[in-house]
């Protein structure tokens, strides 16, 4: 996919997310006329920590890790998005530089709006400005909660929930009654879970072996989630 038709942002499906359904329609023409569009292969940086924040950016398409590296030189994986959600948002309000690197899971595309036409959307549309808010506090909450998982919960117990997180994000597409399926890397899941690539790769196989995952190279299929719910709840 190296050429694409820049998105719309009238017809675009993120134009019911809580952000973007905010904006009027002028404001979302503002939006249409200001922002471009970019497509990302897989593995590719869509920005990198340390950098400047320029903007907002705005997945149309595709599933995205924002991972930060720690001073041990290790990589964290702080959170996972896909189509509808944006980025940068804390970054581009303090005006310093992105404290993760956001990089594309498979082929993405996304839309980029310049800091200074999202800080007009702010000052002119106090629905806009809450709706932000609400999605900063809600991020803050999220990363108080996983700053405990990693301090008090085993390793088995944090990938089951960590496997469960990624079904709640990813599948929103998922047909019914079948098992969720993902590709998602040992060492990408291992960054989530915050432990080594081989001690994800023993405790998945010993999940297979117990027939609660199914796994074929980098797929991964979950066939009992009760009983991930039930590992990863254990200590709660």
């Amino acid at each position: 996919m190296s050429r694409f038709a820049s998105p719309n942002c009238h017809s675009c499906p993120s134009r019911q997310s809580p952000l973007l359904g905010c904006c009027l329609a002028d404001e979302l023409e503002f939006i249409a006329t200001t922002k471009s569009a970019q497509f990302y292969q897989k593995g590719q940086a869509i920005y990198q920590q340390g950098n400047p924040v320029l903007g907002m950016h705005c997945i149309h398409q595709g599933k995205v890790k924002l991972a930060k590296v720690g001073g041990d030189g290790k990589e964290h994986i702080t959170r996972l998005v896909h189509h509808g959600d944006v980025l940068g948002v804390r970054a581009m309000l303090s005006g310093g530089q992105y404290s993760t690197s956001a990089v594309a899971l498979d082929d993405c595309v996304v839309c980029f709006v310049p800091r200074p036409d999202v800080l007009r959307l702010i000052q002119s549309n106090r629905q806009f400005s809450n709706t932000l808010l609400q999605m900063l506090a809600t991020s803050l909450g999220e990363a108080e909660e996983q700053l405990l998982r990693l301090a008090y919960k085993p390793v088995r117990e944090r990938l089951a929930e960590a496997l469960l997180l990624v079904r709640r994000t990813f599948d929103s597409a998922g047909a019914p009654g079948e098992p969720f399926t993902i590709a998602l890397s040992r060492e990408d899941l291992a960054a989530l879970v915050g432990t080594a690539k081989e001690t994800v790769s023993r405790l998945l196989t010993e999940y297979k072996d117990a027939g609660i995952v199914a796994t074929r190279g980098s797929q991964i299929m979950l066939l009992e989630e009760g009983r991930l719910l039930a590992i990863s709840t254990r200590y709660d």
